[in-house]
């Protein structure tokens, strides 16, 4: 595959002058990317934005000395999250497959103040295993394909898919006042 085949054609030229040491070509990729990690980031970490802008000040870092390595074999966006991933990982152990810690009933995860739907949605977040927010965050948030997410979290496809549906059915549940009744 050449380089770039599965990044956008606009990114692609990007991609390849920042690979071949031109930082203002990285600097913008930063720029485009920035908000998107760090949003995430700032989700994963459960609100600790600090945590969250180191790790992706890491991904970043990580990105700039391994950009002559990429392949272009995901989408710039993904393989970055892929990065971020593992500067998370290089911090604590891997995601677990399987939730065995109950969730924390004192974390709050507040983005919107104000937004009741959004505060009630954070809270329900928040309350997933670990391994089901990450999945959602992944394949809803990130706006990332299963097959995308999977490759992040160095899973299998098909776990992957259980997370998020195991997910999806709990957010149903917490959720359930949300409903619009006909």
């Amino acid at each position: 595959m050449t380089p770039g085949a599965c990044v956008a054609p606009a990114e692609a030229g990007l991609v390849a002058r920042a690979a071949a040491g031109d930082r203002a070509a990285f600097a913008t990729l930063v720029q485009a990317h920035q908000g998107y990690l760090r949003k995430l980031l700032g989700r994963v970490c459960r609100g600790d934005q600090g945590r969250a802008d180191d790790l992706a000040q890491e991904a970043f870092v990580r990105a700039w000395r391994a950009l002559p390595g990429f392949r272009g074999e995901a989408r710039f966006r993904t393989w970055l999250t892929r990065l971020a991933y593992s500067a998370l990982s290089a911090e604590r152990p891997a995601l677990p497959l399987v939730d065995d810690a109950p969730p924390d009933p004192d974390a709050q995860d507040d983005f919107a103040p104000g937004a009741d739907w959004r505060i009630d949605l954070d809270r329900a977040l928040a309350g997933l295993g670990e391994a089901q927010r990450h999945a959602l965050l992944l394949c809803y948030g990130a706006d990332l394909s299963h097959a995308e997410a999977a490759q992040v979290l160095g899973w299998p496809l098909g776990t992957l898919k259980t997370q998020v549906l195991r997910a999806k059915a709990r957010l149903r549940k917490q959720l359930g006042a949300w409903e619009t009744t006909p």
